[in-house]
């Protein structure tokens, strides 16, 4: 039973990652038009707006405490999504991703078990790095301080979702953050992006919605509540991974030698981190009494 529910949440993991890729590669096509910030929105409002239909949460679903938990993981969703977006402005993504990697991986070495476990998330980062090869780019100050920010939200974010899905029902809890979410970024760029949208890239912005982030986030919950948060943050070194295949399939973008070895490495890492990363079953959140 251990062993399939680490499977059934490994997978999950997986799948979310390869609809970030997806959408990811999706909204790049937008960038030109929009601008990094109104690709971020874009996401963020369309995806609390459609959640907060689809799911329409009760108040019988939370506690004070849980409800006032998923306000704070909306807030640093939008964090996460803008404070990278912004590091993109300034250094490359290789180099972004490889920065914002430390948040998981220090929540792996951090909640990890014994002294096998640096084994894992560290085997992890060093495929991560021959994968994004940070050396390759410019630094530029400001744009670290943005990637090292999103790595700290990142951090946040596998913490918090795990005790939302340990507390809320179903993804009642996705249905508080991510209208937040998609708040908070309204506030913080909306004004500056609001005059860039056309009816047909708003309606672009559902399909992109739901590819990024409302499929993505409702799989890392559900898979949270399977797996350590150990576990889950060197399962999270895939991702660029999936960054690289989807590359080659969808931009045509070639893997260098150091590419593939590093995907080789960071695919064991991610093996590993989910045959030993099953938790312990949590009771089954159940509505509260309002």
């Amino acid at each position: 039973m251990t062993t399939n529910q680490a499977r059934t949440g490994a997978f999950m993991a997986l799948g979310s990652m390869l609809c970030v890729q997806v959408g990811l590669a999706i909204a790049v096509t937008l960038i030109d038009d929009i601008g990094v910030e109104g690709a971020a929105w874009l996401r963020l409002a369309w995806a609390g707006i459609l959640l907060l239909l689809i799911v329409r949460p009760k108040r019988s679903a939370f506690t004070r405490s849980s409800f006032l938990m998923c306000v704070v993981l909306g807030v640093v969703t939008a964090a996460i999504t803008l404070l990278f977006m912004a590091a993109l402005d300034r250094i490359p993504l290789g180099t972004a991703s490889a920065i914002e990697f430390l948040g998981p991986l220090c929540v792996a070495v951090a909640h990890g078990k014994g002294r096998h476990r640096f084994v894992w998330p560290g085997l992890a980062a060093v495929g991560v790095v021959l994968l994004t090869q940070p050396w390759a780019g410019v630094i530029d100050p400001i744009g670290v301080l943005f990637a090292l920010s999103a790595a700290v939200c990142w951090a946040t974010y596998i913490l918090l979702t795990q005790r939302v899905g340990d507390q809320v029902a179903g993804i009642n809890g996705l249905a508080v953050s991510m209208p937040v979410a998609g708040l908070v970024a309204t506030a913080t760029v909306g004004p500056a992006v609001f005059e860039r949208m056309t009816p047909e890239i708003l309606l672009i912005g559902i399909g992109l919605a739901i590819l990024l982030p409302v499929v993505p986030f409702a799989l890392e919950l559900l898979a949270l509540r399977r797996l350590t948060t150990a576990a889950f943050g060197t399962l999270m070194a895939l991702e660029p991974a999936f960054a690289m295949i989807v590359g080659l399939v969808v931009l045509h973008q070639m893997p260098g030698i150091a590419g593939v070895v590093g995907i080789t490495v960071v695919v064991a890492a991610g093996i590993g981190a989910a045959r030993s990363g099953a938790r312990t079953p949590s009771p089954v959140p159940a509505e509260v009494n309002s």
